[in-house]
C-alpha cells in the first residue's frame, strides 16, 4: 500500500511539473491560433517561426552568447578550480564560500549591479556586455561542478608524471584532464542551458538592438501572446532535454564499466 502511495505521488509530481509544458506543446501543432479551440493538425506556426527574421536573429544571437559565454566560463572556472584546489584548508573554504554567493544572489541584484558597473566605466551597453554578464554569472556554476571531481584526483600521479620527465602541461592534460572531464562537460553544458534561459540580467546589460530569445518573448508577449511562440518555446525545451540526456551519457557508461569490472 505504502508503495502505492509513493508511485501515486510521483505520477502527480511530474504530472504537476510537465502538464502545462505538454499543453503548450500541443498548441504548437494546433492549426487554430485560439487556446480552447482545436482546429486540427498542423505546422504553420513552426513555419512562421522560421520565416520570422526577428526570431531568428535573436536565436542566431542567443546561441552565439551561449556558446561564447558557456566556452570562455568554462576554461576561467576550470583554471580557477586548479587553484583552488592547491589552496589550504581556510583560504579554500573561504574562496568556494564567495564562489557560492553569486548562485544564491538575485538576478536582479547582479543585473543592475553589472549594468551600473558598465555605466561607470564608460562602457556601451550592447552584444559585449551581455556576453560579459553571462561569462560573469556562469564561472560559479562551472566552479561547483568541476570542483567535486578535481578533489577526486591523485596528486601522486601527477606527481610522478612530472618525475617521469613531462612537463607540467603535458602531466595535466595526460593525467589530470581525463578525470575532470565530465565535471568539465558537465559545467560548460549547465552554463551553456543557464545562458539560454537567462532574461533578468540580459535585460539589464543588453543595449539597444540587441534581442536575446527571452528577451524577445518578453517584448512579444507584452503585445499579445502569438502561437509561434508556443513552437519556440517548445523547440527550446527540446533543446535542453536532449543537452541534459547527453550530459547524462557517460555517467551512465561509465556505470556500466564499473560493473563490467
Amino acid at each position: 500500500m505504502g508503495r502505492f502511495f509513493k508511485r501515486f505521488y510521483l505520477v502527480v509530481m511530474f504530472v504537476f511539473l510537465y502538464a502545462p509544458i505538454g499543453a503548450l506543446m500541443v498548441l504548437s501543432f494546433n492549426s487554430s491560433k485560439y487556446m480552447s479551440k482545436w482546429g486540427g493538425f498542423s505546422l504553420k506556426w513552426y513555419e512562421q517561426l522560421f520565416s520570422s527574421q526577428l526570431i531568428m536573429s535573436a536565436l542566431k544571437t542567443t546561441l552565439i552568447i551561449a556558446f561564447l559565454s558557456a566556452l570562455i566560463a568554462t576554461v576561467i572556472g576550470t583554471a580557477a578550480c586548479i587553484g583552488i584546489n592547491h589552496m589550504k584548508k581556510v583560504p579554500r573554504t573561504l574562496v568556494m564560500g564567495m564562489n557560492s554567493i553569486p548562485l544564491m544572489n538575485a538576478d536582479i541584484v547582479t543585473g543592475i549591479s553589472l549594468m551600473l558597473c558598465f555605466i561607470a566605466f564608460g562602457v556601451s551597453l550592447g552584444f559585449g556586455t551581455v556576453l560579459i554578464s553571462h561569462i560573469t554569472f556562469n564561472i560559479p556554476y562551472v566552479v561547483l561542478s568541476v570542483m567535486p571531481k578535481m578533489k577526486q584526483t591523485e596528486k601522486s600521479t601527477y606527481e610522478a608524471a612530472l618525475d617521469l620527465g613531462a612537463s607540467p602541461l603535458q602531466a595535466f592534460f595526460k593525467v589530470v584532464f581525463p578525470d575532470i572531464l565530465p565535471g568539465i562537460l558537465s559545467g560548460f553544458l549547465l552554463s551553456f542551458t543557464m545562458s539560454l534561459d537567462d532574461f533578468i540580467i540580459t535585460h539589464f546589460t543588453k543595449g539597444a538592438g540587441v534581442n536575446t530569445l527571452s528577451t524577445l518573448i518578453y517584448s512579444e508577449v507584452r503585445k499579445g501572446i502569438k502561437p509561434s511562440l508556443y513552437a519556440l518555446s517548445t523547440i527550446l525545451f527540446l533543446a535542453v532535454l536532449v543537452l541534459l540526456i547527453i550530459a547524462n551519457l557517460p555517467k551512465k557508461k561509465s556505470k556500466e564499466t564499473v560493473k563490467e569490472q
